[in-house]
């Protein structure tokens, strides 16, 4: 994710490099934040306070760890507080639909309600479900990755994971017989 060199140079106060570090890693802050609070808004503030926590924490970052676990356990934990201090809510967003001309127009649609049906299952998830399943399937996280990250023991993160994706696959069941809720 970042050379450690830059981290070093960012923590010796050298301030380009560290805009440069927050420069490389704010998509992945912003996507995780996205990922497991399901808003614009919510995100973009989570993603602003994390990038602010990593600029006035960047001395406290050690080598024992890698240095995008140690931005994932912030940003987790950002999200993971204001989703507790804010009950979720669920934003129906209009998606502009884009075909081109080389697709079949029916899959196009057929896509677009199915990554809106998967999105809306990962909703539902509880929140230790959620975070993991953001973690292993959208950021391909390892399993040892989002134990250190979570500070949980790795069968606990295994367990998480196992119950998580058998929710999802019993939400998500009627894909398996071909039909659409949308």
């Amino acid at each position: 994710m970042v050379e450690l060199e830059l981290i070093r140079a960012a923590q010796s106060g050298d301030r380009d490099a560290l805009i440069t570090l927050l420069r490389d890693i704010e998509q992945h802050v912003y996507r995780t934040a996205f990922y497991i609070l399901n808003n614009e808004q919510d995100a973009l503030d989570a993603a602003q306070e994390s990038l602010v926590r990593i600029y006035t924490k960047i001395n406290s970052y050690e080598e024992k760890a890698q240095f995008k676990t140690w931005v994932q356990r912030i940003v987790t934990n950002i999200c993971i507080d204001k989703f507790r201090r804010n009950k979720p809510t669920v934003s129906i967003d209009e998606h502009e639909l884009v075909f081109s001309d080389k697709q079949n127009v029916e899959q196009e649609i057929l896509n677009a309600y199915m990554a809106e049906d998967i999105q809306e299952a990962i909703n539902q998830l509880p929140e230790h479900h959620r975070t993991v399943i953001v973690l292993r399937y959208l950021q391909d996280f390892s399993y040892n990755e989002i134990a250190d990250c979570l500070n949980l023991p790795l069968n606990t993160v295994k367990s998480y994971l196992f119950r998580a994706r058998q929710q999802l696959q019993s939400m998500l069941q009627e894909y398996h017989k071909g039909g659409v809720s949308g």
